[in-house]
């Protein structure tokens, strides 16, 4: 869902790469990006407080959650299918991690989304702008529920408690979406369970605007910020705008 913190003075930091553009990295599907990684000074928080916050919020929170996925993927199950699903998303200094979340879509859900696309124009439209569709036909029944309340991103406390994410931070970003991004600082950064983008009017927003809440989350990243869009998200799963 959502993100932001602190600056001071700016640095840029080499890094090795293996390819010349990102374009080249997502067919090598190597770990390293070639873009220079802009750090925003060097404050406490970003570099030490902000994973002990991530810890101590999830260990006390540990004992009302697990019952909750526990339940979730039970109802999930029923239908025969993994409860999990598991996807490459692109992580701090572009290295590659296995995201966890709900399931919340029907078997051969891409095959489903390229047949929609090609029946429908005007979705392939938003498809090719936003990376997401406003009424997705692969979302089952009890999927769109999960996703309204981003409920189904309840697993991601697993990649938080290891280290791949972060509470707050960038949307995680897919390989094959790195083309599409046109900014540097999500690169810097944790990808978040939550983030200033997810917790924005996301839906009216395409794709590469995601980059404007990324730099301004990097450019202004205290523990404060951080509490106020924790504070945001809970908001927004009341309101179940979370699709």
């Amino acid at each position: 869902m959502s993100e932001f913190e602190g600056a001071e003075s700016n640095s840029v930091i080499g890094m090795t790469v293996h390819v010349t553009n990102v374009a080249d990295r997502v067919a090598a599907n190597v770990d390293a990006i070639p873009v220079p990684v802009v750090r925003h000074g060097s404050g406490v928080y970003r570099s030490f407080f902000k994973r002990l916050f991530d810890l101590v919020l999830i260990v006390a929170a540990l004992p009302f959650i697990v019952p909750v996925i526990a339940v979730i993927a039970a109802l999930i199950a029923r239908d025969g299918h993994n409860p999990f699903f598991l996807q490459e998303r692109v992580g701090k200094d572009g290295r590659r991690f296995t995201m966890w979340k709900f399931r919340t879509m029907v078997p051969n859900a891409e095959r489903k989304l390229e047949q929609y696309l090609s029946e429908n124009p005007s979705a392939r439209e938003e498809w090719t702008t936003k990376q997401k569709l406003s009424r997705d036909p692969r979302c089952t029944k009890l999927g769109r529920a999960l996703r309204r309340t981003s409920i189904d991103e309840l697993p991601q406390l697993f990649n938080v408690l290891v280290g791949d994410m972060s509470l707050v931070g960038p949307r995680p970003m897919m390989p094959s979406q790195q083309s599409l991004y046109p900014g540097r600082s999500y690169y810097n950064l944790r990808p978040g369970m939550t983030g200033s983008w997810q917790v924005s009017k996301r839906n009216l927003s395409m794709f590469a605007e995601r980059a404007h809440y990324d730099d301004s989350y990097d450019m202004t990243l205290t523990m404060w910020t951080d509490v106020k869009i924790l504070a945001k998200t809970a908001a927004v799963v009341v309101r179940g705008t979370g699709i």
